[in-house]
């Protein structure tokens, strides 16, 4: 089954809504995140904001920093 354009952008909104309560939660700042996974905090801000595709690799290292595993999804 293919996703809409409409579904994509609700799944990436979902799931960087996901990462930021989790980062919220642990009380880290995006500063932070970013020194933790190496990224960019704008990268990162984008990423929550669900306005970027976000790979397996990128998550695995949010995950990774927040003391999560990529399963959270």
């Amino acid at each position: 089954m293919n996703m809409t354009d409409e579904q994509k952008k609700q799944e990436r909104q979902r799931i960087g809504q996901k990462i930021k309560e989790m980062r919220t939660e642990a009380n880290v700042t995006l500063v932070e995140l970013a020194e933790k996974t190496g990224l960019d905090k704008a990268h990162i801000w984008r990423i929550e904001a669900g306005k970027y595709n976000v790979g397996i690799d990128t998550l695995a290292a949010i995950a990774k920093a927040l003391g999560r595993d990529v399963d959270f999804v």
